[in-house]
């Protein structure tokens, strides 16, 4: 199989949809040999800042010298980005030597009367695959969709859970209060292994709590009032931070730009003071690891001049973050939108938070099946702003835009993950 062959395999799977549930990838799993099973696992679910956290955590494990897989959904730049070892792309030689053997066994599968691996159950599969070929130290793994159906939960004994920040986000598929959002995500949690969890609004906690009581786990909470700011700018972010069993981190400096980023990174702390004992891990590796970072596309500057910033924000508590960040800087500049959304989010809820500090907006489609078209986008803005403009296509509409802006404007470009490849 070359690589023009095993693209087309991987898009002709989206025909079989997004489909919730385990006994395919189970069953794909088990005649691929249950890999999954061979691999330290850290498994993550959230609706925002499970990127990020699993970001900050890979940075510590490359500078203390660990191969850190990670399996990352959906990819921004590449399709090879899915599967990275310390910041390495699979290569396409491996990719096309992976996605033949499970061809194989897919086509196997239908033969055998069974349902046809979905693209999410095939990736999930070959990254397994991947990283235990490879022999990594450790596999990031985060979840597509919700949690206690996502492909991704097939790993029986992960060495340590976390739960990111929980919101309102694919309601359709994990329920429409956040209390059930929350039960579903908390649904990759495994009998007796350790929980860190992102501090969420107390309704969100108690289920957490509810369900590791159940498993028979211990669940440690980011520690909010031990986290101090000691700076934040467009170079970065610092500050300190007590964790929940004392350690004191007297600064911590990130690169991710955004208040948000500060509480990712002390999830990233907890984390990793959970999991200590499977690994050697120095204070100074760990200050490192997080200064190093690398994460792009979120509260990203491209350019300076003017000063053009991309976002992927792509839900209500994401472009909360985001006006936050807006807010703690640019209250005296001017900022002109550049938005593109999918239909499927709630996008109407996204213009309400972030058009007030926008003194024009202009709309695009991302290049994606599911985008919402700019002529739609720009009447629901209308409802909100009265200076919207559309456009058809995103490089042509950032020239405009840079052209007409002057050198204090500040350029915005969100609503999507879509806009990273479009933008390279």
């Amino acid at each position: 199989m070359n690589y023009e062959e095993a693209m087309n395999f991987i898009q002709n799977t989206n025909k079989f949809g997004s489909v919730l549930g385990l006994d395919n990838i189970k069953e794909l799993l088990e005649r691929l040999g249950n890999p999954q099973d061979q691999l330290k696992v850290v498994h993550i679910a959230g609706t925002n800042g499970k990127g990020s956290t699993l970001a900050f955590l890979a940075g510590i494990f490359r500078e203390s010298g660990y191969r850190a897989g990670r399996y990352v959904s959906p990819a921004s730049f590449c399709y090879e980005e899915r599967f990275r070892i310390n910041e390495e792309n699979i290569s396409k030689e491996d990719l096309c030597f992976y996605m033949e053997k499970i061809k194989k066994i897919s086509e196997e599968m239908v033969r055998d009367g069974m349902s046809h691996p979905t693209m999410f159950e095939i990736e999930t599969a070959l990254s397994f695959l991947y990283f235990l070929d490879k022999k990594v130290d450790v596999v990031l793994l985060e979840t597509g969709m919700g949690g206690r159906l996502d492909a991704t939960n097939v790993v029986k004994k992960p060495i340590a859970v976390i739960i990111a920040s929980i919101g309102m986000d694919h309601m359709q598929f994990l329920g429409d209060t956040i209390e059930k959002i929350a039960a579903e995500k908390a649904g990759i949690i495994k009998e007796g292994c350790p929980v860190i969890s992102y501090n969420n609004q107390e309704s969100v906690n108690e289920v957490i709590k509810e369900k590791a009581k159940e498993m028979h786990c211990k669940v440690t909470f980011v520690n909010s009032e031990g986290i101090r700011v000691l700076s934040e700018s467009l170079n970065g972010e610092s500050f300190s931070y007590r964790s929940s069993d004392g350690r004191w981190y007297e600064k911590i400096e990130i690169p991710l730009l955004g208040r948000h980023q500060i509480n990712n990174a002390a999830l990233a702390l907890e984390a990793l003071n959970t999991i200590r004992n499977y690994y050697c891990i120095s204070e100074f590796q760990t200050e490192d690891g997080l200064r190093k970072t690398i994460w792009r596309g979120r509260i990203e500057i491209l350019e300076k001049d003017p000063l053009v910033i991309c976002d992927g924000a792509h839900n209500p508590d994401g472009a909360k973050s985001l006006l936050n960040f807006l807010q703690n800087n640019f209250t005296n500049r001017r900022l002109i939108y550049i938005m593109g959304v999918l239909s499927d989010k709630d996008y109407e809820q996204m213009i309400q938070i972030l058009t007030p500090m926008a003194a024009k907006v202009y709309t695009v489609a991302p290049d994606n099946a599911r985008a919402l078209s700019s002529k739609d986008l720009a009447e629901c803005v209308r409802k909100y702003h009265h200076d919207v403009e559309e456009r058809q296509r995103l490089k042509e509409c950032l020239e405009e835009v840079k052209q007409q802006a002057d050198k204090e404007d500040v350029i915005i470009i969100c609503g999507t993950l879509s806009f990273q490849n479009e933008l390279k």
